[in-house]
């Protein structure tokens, strides 16, 4: 079936039908305040059940969606829960055309923000900054080793508008990818443009990242998602949520990928999972 035909199937499903289809790998909450709290409660969970085993705990961690880390954060320095044996790799940075990464001091710097917020842990807590790495122009070709060292134990994730993960845009044999420096579609600048603050600023909109690959992200031993269109009267997520469970595998969409992990779900809310207008 192509494409386009499957996606008006899918978008005549309800939201019942969705769920059911999807089985064990959709989980519908209230709001997008659900999910935050969702994925703020399971990274405290696992560092703290590794912890409590003097186990390390090492995953692979977004900065987009960014909501859960305030939530996470609050948790960490009310609970004492430390982060020293947490290896945070984050999957993705904005680039110049030359591939380097914008400096952390820029507005849209995923690791500058990141940083502000990890600022806030109690100093006793604070992870071990050499375990928290964001792809860069100087460890792009170590990257890949200094992650196949560690057991993964999770990759958290958001779902972009065309099905990327990570800057993991739509390209042949995207299946097979490691760390590299790519171009980011019109389709992610256009919707990063509208939802950043910038005012819609195409022009100077990044149009490249530094990511890792789906190689690095379907290596984990469990994998959660989330999408949620999360902007009044916008429903971007709606079709892809239905692609990510439902659809058809292909490079076209890359989060259709996950779907050959072996422990995945994706997590949405009930504004996202309802029923489009179908064209």
């Amino acid at each position: 079936m192509k494409r386009g035909d499957e996606v008006r199937a899918l978008n005549k499903l309800s939201a019942e039908e969705v769920k059911v289809k999807a089985g064990k790998h959709l989980i519908i909450l209230k709001d997008t305040w659900e999910i935050y709290q969702y994925f703020a409660e399971h990274m405290r969970n696992l560092i703290a059940s590794n912890n409590s085993k003097g186990k390390e705990t090492a995953g692979i961690f977004p900065f987009g969606p960014w909501q859960q880390y305030p939530i996470f954060v609050e948790m960490v320095n009310s609970e004492r829960i430390s982060l020293a044996n947490v290896h945070f790799f984050f999957m993705d940075e904005y680039a110049d055309i030359n591939g380097v990464e914008i400096p952390s001091t820029h507005y849209l710097s995923l690791r500058g923000q990141l940083y502000k917020i990890f600022e806030t842990i109690d100093k006793e807590l604070l992870p071990d900054f050499s375990k928290v790495i964001f792809p860069t122009a100087a460890n792009l070709n170590q990257l890949r080793g200094w992650i196949a060292a560690k057991h993964l134990d999770v990759t958290y994730a958001g779902v972009g508008v065309h099905g990327h993960l990570a800057f993991n845009e739509p390209e042949p044999w995207v299946r097979n990818t490691d760390p590299r420096v790519t171009f980011i579609n019109d389709f992610t600048v256009t919707l990063g443009a509208i939802r950043s603050g910038v005012g819609g600023d195409l022009e100077n909109f990044p149009r490249r990242g530094i990511t890792v690959g789906l190689n690095q992200l379907l290596a984990a031993d469990e994998v959660l998602l989330m999408t949620r269109s999360g902007i009044p009267g916008i429903d971007w997520a709606t079709t892809v949520v239905r692609i990510a469970v439902l659809g058809e595998i292909g490079d076209d969409y890359p989060v259709t990928w996950v779907q050959e992990h072996k422990n995945w779900v994706l997590f949405t809310d009930e504004d996202t999972i309802r029923t489009p207008i179908c064209i």
